[in-house]
């Protein structure tokens, strides 16, 4: 599949990258193929992939730091949600009607060359670009408060206890627009490969999260959704009209290939990442002793 034709004054070299569009389903079994395809790349077994990807049944997801008790465990069940633990720091977040990507390159690819916080920035490139392609102009900038939440993605560091939903606090070169914070990322370097996935959320309401985490009143409870209905949102919010996934996953597509100077090759998971997956699903993602391991 061509990719499209690059801006004049590009900064990266041209690159050809893998494109995976892979089903919707549950939660453990996607993580569990973003980490199988870190380890092809680290085995120097498969290309710099560009994953899009969806959630089936709806999942909550917790950074790497992040204490399961933030979980209300009988309301995820009650909600029919399932639950799973990021490679990647940050907070929670519920993977529902929304479209994911996933970036995984090794560390000397120019597009994700450097700390953390510069790849953030050259892969926002390619965020904003697909924003635009779709309607709208977003931002990403370079916090310089106390709230900066980038490094997690680095070191793990814990989240505060007192904010456990990640779509409350924007972070270094994620995307908000009108103020609002739309596409939350989060970043693991592991075996010299630089994994980076982040959640455009499209529709309904963004603070449904609410409803499966922990809070001592439900008076606290509402207010946290309205905390988070002032801070975050979805694309169909900004836009005033829901695009489809399928959409969604073309205009990322053309911003990645155009701000990016990247061709994508439409392919699918190796026989090899297939059995990574299924040995991480079974002895990491899909495990009590890891999804509850904090």
């Amino acid at each position: 599949m061509a990719g499209d034709n690059a801006h004049t004054m590009n900064p990266f070299p041209p690159a050809t990258w893998r494109l995976l569009h892979t089903p919707a389903q549950a939660g453990p079994l996607n993580m569990a193929i973003d980490e199988a395809i870190l380890l092809a790349i680290a085995e120097k077994q498969a290309p710099p992939t560009l994953r899009f990807f969806a959630w089936e049944p709806p999942c909550l997801s917790l950074g790497y730091a992040q204490p399961v008790s933030d979980v209300d465990v009988a309301q995820l069940a009650e909600c029919g949600w399932d639950l799973v633990r990021r490679p990647t720091g940050g907070r929670a977040i519920l993977h529902t009607d929304e479209l994911t990507y996933s970036v995984l390159a090794p560390m000397d690819e120019p597009r994700v060359l450097g700390g953390v916080i510069e790849s953030y920035r050259q892969l926002s490139l390619g965020l904003l670009r697909g924003l635009e392609l779709l309607g709208l102009s977003a931002n990403a900038e370079k916090k310089t408060d106390g709230r900066r939440q980038t490094a997690d993605a680095a070191v793990h560091r814990p989240p505060s206890a007192v904010n456990p939903v990640c779509f409350e606090v924007p972070s270094d070169y994620e995307i908000t627009a009108n103020g609002h914070k739309l596409l939350g990322s989060a970043q693991v370097r592991k075996k010299g490969v630089v994994l980076q996935h982040g959640t455009l959320p499209l529709t309904g309401d963004i603070a449904r999260i609410c409803e499966a985490l922990v809070f001592e009143t439900e008076a606290e409870r509402v207010e946290a959704k309205v905390r988070v209905r002032a801070r975050a949102t979805t694309l169909e919010t900004v836009l005033g009209t829901a695009p489809t996934w399928a959409e969604a996953a073309q205009a990322l597509q053309s911003g990645f290939a155009q701000a990016l100077n990247l061709n994508f090759e439409l392919g699918e998971l190796s026989p090899l990442e297939q059995t990574h997956a299924q040995r991480l699903l079974e002895e990491k993602y899909g495990a009590q002793v890891w999804n509850e391991r904090v």
